[in-house]
């Protein structure tokens, strides 16, 4: 029993290096890159629209307007942007944490809510389950609070902001 113990903790144990591995050769490859939105806006604030897209069209000129963003509009908005952006890199960056502990997941769901007050973004709520067989409880959870720290998005909402203006007539 003990040497079926020891046995298989070696087998995870050398699995985990070559997985480490082969990420850290994958993520090296691809440390730094750029991604690109447009957003469009004409008219005023409160009965202007505009149009957001990104730079792998799964928003085409997106709708966005006054009604999207604070009321029950047809289209899109910032704080419903952040919320995608959110969830999914945070569920990306759990997946990863797990596979380096040797879990793969059947399944994992989150939701973000962002909560917009007073003309700030004062929280953001993220909602996990996962279907991951052999993980107690505790480890999953570990996992999800170390996911919540390291993901991109979520250091992001600390980062530097830099701008570039131009003016056109």
């Amino acid at each position: 029993m003990i040497y079926e113990d020891v046995h298989y903790k070696f087998v995870l144990s050398n699995r985990m290096d070559r997985f480490k591995t082969k990420h850290k050769q994958l993520t090296n490859q691809i440390m730094k890159f750029t991604r690109t939105a447009t957003a469009n806006w004409k008219g005023t604030g409160m009965e202007g629209n505009g149009t957001i897209s990104t730079q792998s069209t799964t928003l085409n000129n997106a709708q966005l307007s006054f009604k999207t963003r604070f009321a029950e509009g047809v289209g899109t908005n910032p704080e419903e942007l952040i919320a995608a952006a959110h969830s999914g890199c945070f569920t990306m960056q759990l997946s990863f944490l797990l596979n380096e502990a040797g879990f793969t997941a059947d399944d994992l769901n989150t939701s973000a809510k962002v909560t917009f007050e007073d003309g700030s973004i004062t929280l953001i709520h993220l909602e996990t389950t996962g279907n991951v067989p052999g993980i107690t409880e505790a480890q999953f959870t570990e996992l999800a609070q170390k996911a919540k720290e390291v993901c991109p998005v979520s250091k992001l909402l600390n980062a530097e902001i830099t701008l570039s203006v131009k003016l056109t007539a």
